[in-house]
């Protein structure tokens, strides 16, 4: 026998609520469960309604999980009779729009009053007896949802903070500054040491030390605004006033020289005239 039918629940609820035995035994409503039941086990009676007549079977089930799905398997006898029954059943969980489909398959083994029915008519009492395991089961999960395990951590993750950037390596320091293995000077003093014993004051300064001073972002931001910049930063000096003086030098005698041509030119041509 197969049967399908449709549960409006992930498949990792439904999953769950199928490895709890207690919620199981809920939703078997034609089953009177015994207090000694074993766990995985649900033992008790069981009533089959099959054509116009009761059967009533005295036995256990039990539920295992196997590959993603579970697989039932129960044995039991008549309470008021000598025939007995096996059924072995395979539930498979699917995800589906909305929830999850719950496929069924199994087989029965029976002697006694159920041989006297057709297969027909077994087989449409056992799908009514799976209907309503399948709607006790939303019933039970909406007026008792069930409660997920907790996720593992992941593979490798260390709870004490095992793995982080040691104080001291490159990255970034207490205060948020890019770092990148330069040792940052704390003041713009400090920086003119630095200039100082390692390029001159008119030397390039070196690359570390002009990073380590592009990189005091917060840090003596006033002392940094208000330091001289040096190197290629360095503003361009005015032109020195000597320069002027050189060129007053030369062009004040040509100035004298043409102005006494002029002069000398002007005389002749009022003669002429």
């Amino acid at each position: 026998m197969e049967h399908e039918a449709f549960v409006p629940f992930p498949v990792e609820v439904v999953r769950q609520a199928l490895t709890e035995p207690d919620r199981v035994a809920r939703c078997v409503s034609a089953l009177q469960r015994d207090g000694a039941s074993s766990a995985g086990t649900l033992a008790g009676r069981l009533r089959l309604r099959i054509g116009g007549s009761t059967i009533t079977y005295r036995g256990s089930l039990r539920i295992a999980a196997c590959d993603g799905g579970f697989e039932i398997e129960g044995e039991g006898t008549e309470a008021r009779g000598t025939g007995a029954i096996k059924v072995a059943l395979v539930i498979e969980l699917d995800p589906a729009e909305g929830g999850t489909r719950m496929d069924f398959s199994g087989a029965v083994q029976a002697d006694g009053r159920l041989t006297e029915y057709d297969e027909a008519t077994t087989e449409a009492s056992g799908r009514r007896l799976l209907d309503r395991f399948v709607s006790d089961l939303t019933t039970d999960l909406q007026a008792e949802p069930v409660t997920l395990p907790e996720p593992a951590d992941p593979a490798g993750a260390d709870a004490s903070g095992e793995g982080e950037a040691e104080d001291g390596a490159d990255g970034e320091d207490d205060d948020g500054v890019a770092v990148l293995g330069v040792e940052v000077p704390e003041t713009v003093a400090e920086i003119e040491d630095d200039l100082r014993t390692t390029g001159g004051d008119g030397d390039e300064p070196p690359a570390e030390a002009a990073h380590a001073r592009r990189t005091m972002i917060g840090r003596s931001a006033e002392e940094v605004d208000h330091a001289p910049p040096r190197g290629r930063y360095a503003p361009v000096p005015a032109p020195e006033t000597g320069s002027a003086t050189d060129t007053l030098r030369w062009a004040a005698p040509a100035a004298a020289a043409l102005l006494a041509s002029a002069v000398v030119v002007g005389r002749v041509l009022r003669r002429r005239r």
